[in-house]
């Protein structure tokens, strides 16, 4: 197909096409009498042809022959007679088009033709620096995207937009508003002192109206070149080639509004040098663009900072509630050591036989010394939950670990009147877990039935073994009371720490609101998963499935 791209230094390739042979014959020899490499063609069958063959820089072509042409962008001379309707649409649809009459010397065909491809070689010129700026103009912004710094985002902007464009200063601020950070960048081309702003920006209330009109009327301001102060001496001179808005004022200067919705947020001031071309609508379109990206990455920066300042103020609270929970658990667990030695000693008869109602007051106080040890035990769990962390993994035997958790809380069940039962499945159920805290879980869930089950009741602890098709077999305990149970509304509650059931606080029965927040947490670490089922005054069953460990 026909191309009007052709190398400068190549001869420009023509064709013409005209159904009379004496207008044809003089075309051809003018053209090639300039230096043009010329085809021909006389009807519509041979045009086809030459079209087909090689690539021309212009076609020469007859009004007649006219509809027979392709739309392609090589540039059209049309041959017309004065009394030929001239066709003002069709010269549109070839892009670059013009025409001459039949009757006018060939040496101004050859003059139209060469104004032509002029024409055209200075519309691909033309694309490709736009296109050449489209693309540094894109860099710029995905720089912008890049960080979430504001000095960084101010910084690429006007060094990009310094030099994709070729400019002389490169300056930008944004103005007071709690969407932005408040930053401000400028960029002078090598061997240019830093410039002074024209006098439309330095007045900052002044900037901030003229950028609010612009940005209401979607537009921007071109800014006039000024006379230099001083004389021609004065504007030659080093310090008057850098006085922006003074002295050497560049004539394609330019101010951008940067502006967000119905607001605006800062302001964009172009210079270029006086040699420079006038701003074009693809320049313009292109800086509005990336005003646009600024805008929105200035915002986002903000926003996230804001964001990681919360986070870091959040972080700081949090450990400064995990250093309270550990000084304040050290504290506790000294005193409440010396109480249980003594309590151990005093039962053990150290101090002589207990009078008659005693050894009870003493029990009482031991179980409520033990309550307060677990108290303190979940307490600085929690302070830990977030930072401690590895397990330390063994086979586990969750059989024998359920009857120990189950002895060590039958005295318990005994004072309450419970009917405490461990029924397992047959065969050994081992899990890789860390044995301390599994025992915990248990001791948590079973201590937890135990508490909220009234007087005369019964908790059931059973085992065994599951193994849904496609997915590995697993360890199920089953832990069920026929206690107060937990309303339906808060039962997604349950594993939220300090949470404690609205009936439960109504009763009085006593609790911190950690025992399932701990287990949840300790059986998550353990790739398994707790689940609670319950029925208001009816019971509670909360199962935990872990994953059963290999043989090997």
């Amino acid at each position: 197909m026909e191309s009007s791209v052709t190398n400068a230094s190549s001869p420009n390739r023509a064709l013409v096409a005209d159904p009379d042979p004496v207008r044809h014959a003089e075309t051809v020899a003018a053209l090639a009498a300039a230096g043009f490499l010329v085809r021909s063609a006389h009807d519509a069958g041979s045009l086809a042809a030459a079209l087909e063959s090689e690539p021309s820089d212009v076609l020469v072509v007859d009004n007649d022959l006219r509809e027979f042409l392709p739309r392609n962008g090589v540039p059209v001379l049309l041959l017309l007679d004065p009394e030929n309707e001239l066709d003002v649409a069709a010269l549109e649809g070839w892009t670059i088009a013009d025409f001459t009459y039949r009757g006018q010397p060939p040496a101004f065909r050859v003059h139209r033709a060469l104004v032509l491809i002029a024409r055209a070689a200075e519309r691909t010129r033309r694309r490709s620096e736009a296109e050449s700026l489209r693309e540094s103009l894109r860099k710029v912004s995905a720089a912008i995207r890049s960080t979430i710094d504001p000095g960084l985002i101010a910084r690429h902007l006007v060094d990009g937009i310094g030099e994709a464009l070729g400019a002389e200063h490169v300056w930008f601020t944004t103005f007071p508003d709690t969407r932005v950070p408040q930053v401000s960048a400028e960029w002078n081309a090598p061997g240019l002192v830093p410039g002074v702003l024209p006098d439309e920006l330095t007045d900052g209330t002044a900037t901030f109206e003229l950028a609010e009109r612009l940005w209401a009327e979607a537009e921007v301001q071109p800014l006039p070149k000024r006379a230099p102060a001083g004389g021609a001496a004065a504007a030659g001179s080093a310090a008057g080639a850098g006085a922006l808005g003074g002295a050497g004022a560049p004539s394609a200067s330019v101010v951008v509004p940067v502006g967000e919705g119905d607001l605006v947020l800062g302001v964009i001031w172009i210079a270029r040098p006086d040699t420079a071309q006038e701003w074009t609508r693809a320049e313009i379109g292109l800086i509005q663009h990336v005003s646009g990206n600024l805008a929105y990455g200035l915002m986002q920066s903000h926003l996230i900072g804001a964001q990681q300042q919360v986070m870091y103020k959040l972080q700081e609270l949090d450990q400064a509630k995990t250093d309270f929970l550990t000084t304040v658990n050290h504290e506790l667990r000294t005193p409440l050591t010396s109480i249980t030695a003594y309590l151990d000693m005093i039962r053990s008869g150290a101090g002589g036989p207990l009078p008659a109602g005693v050894e009870r007051m003493v029990d009482v106080i031991s179980r409520n010394a033990e309550r307060l040890r677990r108290l303190i035990e979940d307490m600085l769990t929690v302070s830990h939950q977030d930072t401690s962390g590895d397990l330390q993994l063994s086979r586990v035997n969750v059989g024998t670990l359920l009857r120990l958790v189950v002895s060590t809380l039958q005295p318990l069940a005994d004072s309450r009147s419970l009917s405490l039962t461990v029924m397992h499945a047959p065969g050994t159920m081992t899990v890789q877990a860390d044995e301390a805290k599994l025992e915990q879980v248990f001791a948590n869930i079973i201590s937890n039935a135990i508490k909220f089950t009234p007087t005369g009741g019964h908790v059931a602890v059973s085992s065994g073994i599951t193994s849904d098709p496609g997915t590995v077999p697993s360890v199920v305990v089953r832990v069920e009371d026929t206690g107060v149970g937990i309303p339906e509304t808060e039962i997604d509650q349950v594993f939220t720490r300090f949470f404690r059931a609205s009936n439960a606080s109504t009763a009085a029965i006593p609790g911190s609101g950690l025992g399932l927040a701990i287990a949840h947490d300790i059986v998550e670490r353990h790739s398994g998963r707790l689940d609670v089922e319950s029925a208001l005054g009816v019971g509670t069953t909360v199962s935990v499935q872990l994953p059963l460990a290999s043989e090997s």
